[in-house]
């Protein structure tokens, strides 16, 4: 499993950077200063370093997050975006591009931080992922955004975040929520089972058997879900191709619908990258996912 973790925690952060596309990683403002490309379309609004959870307690950087709405339009789709980085590191200026790219197209995107290990772990960075969760279904409205239309993305560890929180309902109970109020989760080169004797969920996760397994999706999967887009790149880091098929097979199993893709020609970084293109196969599928009825 060794492979899920990158050698240099912080090369996926340069390499997103080096691309251009992400916005940049600096303060919010810096990142409003130069945006990140977006298509032709609607205007965007920004609405950055927004707190989600305040009081004793919140941590001022890791509970933010920032909004990404179609400017003029109402009543559109949301899709709450949860940023990888092995549960520790990542941070949700650098994925500005992913907002820019879909609110152009009359999707809104909202897009959290959290808490990071070694600092906390498990449930912590699920908890905050359910508190952002909250603060959008109960706020989206006022940027427009229709909270009945309120989509999950994840991107590695936050793919392991976002499919947690819809098949484990203690999470979103603990915020007053329900995972019946997600539209349909999109998990990319997500994490579906956590290994309690494997190095790269150490810090994050501890060594508990029991806890491991409550911390995997898969082991919550029985019953109704929404539905579920799982995408991987066929050059994925190891083990990450098999638990998808797992995880898709789980879900039918259960009789919960779900859309398996493979996307050609990416690895477990380019996956990412590529999504604020029009033209990306895996942005169409999110786009159809989000916006059929």
């Amino acid at each position: 499993m060794s492979a899920l973790n990158s050698s240099n925690p912080y090369a996926l952060l340069g390499l997103l950077v080096s691309a251009g596309l992400f916005g940049n990683p600096r303060a919010a403002q810096a990142a409003e200063e130069a945006p990140a490309p977006r298509p032709v379309g609607y205007a965007v609004d920004r609405h950055r370093d927004v707190a989600y959870r305040t009081g004793p307690g919140a941590d001022r950087e890791r509970h933010r997050l920032d909004v990404y709405t179609p400017s003029g339009k109402t009543d559109f789709p949301v899709v709450l975006f949860v940023h990888g980085g092995a549960w520790k590191w990542g941070d949700k200026a650098l994925y500005a591009g992913i907002g820019e790219s879909f609110a152009a197209r009359g999707v809104g995107v909202v897009i959290c931080n959290y808490r990071l290990s070694p600092k906390v772990q498990h449930p912590a960075h699920v908890e905050d992922v359910a508190a952002a969760f909250a603060w959008t279904a109960e706020n989206i409205g006022k940027y427009g955004g229709n909270a009945e239309q309120l989509f999950v993305c994840g991107h590695s560890a936050g793919g392991h975040l976002v499919s947690l929180l819809a098949t484990d309902p203690a999470h979103l109970k603990a915020v007053k929520h329900a995972p019946g109020e997600i539209k349909g989760v999109i998990s990319i080169s997500g994490v579906y089972k956590i290994y309690h004797n494997e190095k790269v969920f150490l810090e994050a996760f501890g060594r508990d058997e029991a806890a491991c397994l409550r911390a995997s999706p898969i082991a919550h999967v029985a019953g109704k879900h929404p539905p579920f887009l799982i995408a991987y790149a066929d050059n994925d880091y190891d083990h990450l191709d098999a638990m998808a098929k797992d995880m898709d097979a789980a879900l039918r199993k259960a009789a919960n619908p779900c859309d398996l893709l493979v996307c050609k020609d990416r690895s477990h970084i380019s996956i990412v990258i590529n999504l604020v293109q029009l033209d990306d196969p895996l942005h169409k599928s999110i786009f159809d996912f989000v916006t059929r009825k």
